[in-house]
């Protein structure tokens, strides 16, 4: 949305959506509908469609996403993966639609095919996706139960589950001498700038009693990433080597 519409409506739809304007939301059945307060006494009327996914490519989507267990446990976390649509690339689909894919429509007069009405939907519609990231599943036409049934983590009755079976770890005492050194083979690491450096240092600020801070922290944060990185793509051998 932020890549095709003009400027202007997008900070007039943002600023709609950060005042309330968006007076309702509703989804069903791969459909939004949701009315916009603008500057008629009316509200204006919005129609989101977006096209489902045909069972037998949802068939393999729970295949892959069932390849990489860190997904499935975040969505079980009710948190989205980030890189939730590297699952989808995968087998040649796609979770999030292009503008194209949309049916979208505002009874408004406004003759652009996204108007600030629209986008203040959208904005609305980020922010949900964030808090529920089964919405977008939904749209696409599985519900919550339906996806975690296939990923057999449901309650479902159907055997459908994809997921590796895992041996059962051996008790602590009989692991003591190399509790640190293994079984990390099927520990997912993900590596991904911040969308900003230094968030956690930015949010904190520099405290007062030492105003040179801000500089040390930076280099011990790099340090510490630095670090991680490489213990995260080292071999069992070269880390059974360092200790």
């Amino acid at each position: 949305m932020e890549q095709v519409m003009d400027r202007g409506r997008l900070q007039r739809g943002r600023s709609y959506a950060r005042k309330g304007q968006v007076l309702s939301l509703e989804e069903s059945q791969g459909k939004i509908t949701a009315k916009v307060q603008g500057s008629q006494h009316t509200p204006y009327k919005i129609t989101i469609k977006l096209s489902p996914l045909p069972e037998k490519d949802w068939e393999k989507v729970f295949a892959a996403l069932a390849e990489r267990p860190y997904f499935v446990a975040q969505l079980l976390a009710g948190e989205m993966p980030q890189e939730i649509e590297e699952a989808f690339k995968s087998v040649r689909l796609d979770l999030f639609l292009s503008r194209r894919e949309l049916s979208q429509n505002c009874n408004c007069s406004d003759w652009a095919d996204v108007c600030k009405h629209l986008a203040a939907v959208h904005y609305i519609l980020a922010e949900r996706f964030d808090e529920d990231p089964f919405l977008l599943f939904r749209l696409r036409g599985k519900t919550q139960d339906e996806v975690l049934a296939s990923l057999g983590t449901g309650d479902g009755e159907g055997e459908t589950a994809v997921l590796p079976d895992y041996a059962l770890a051996p008790p602590l005492k009989d692991s003591l001498a190399n509790f640190w050194q293994t079984e990390l083979e099927g520990f997912a690491v993900h590596i991904a700038s911040p969308q900003e450096p230094y968030p956690l240092l930015e949010r904190l600020g520099e405290p007062g009693f030492w105003p040179e801070s801000r500089r040390w922290l930076i280099k011990a944060y790099d340090g510490v990433s630095e670090t991680a990185v490489q213990i995260a793509f080292q071999s069992e051998a070269s880390l059974n080597e360092t200790d």
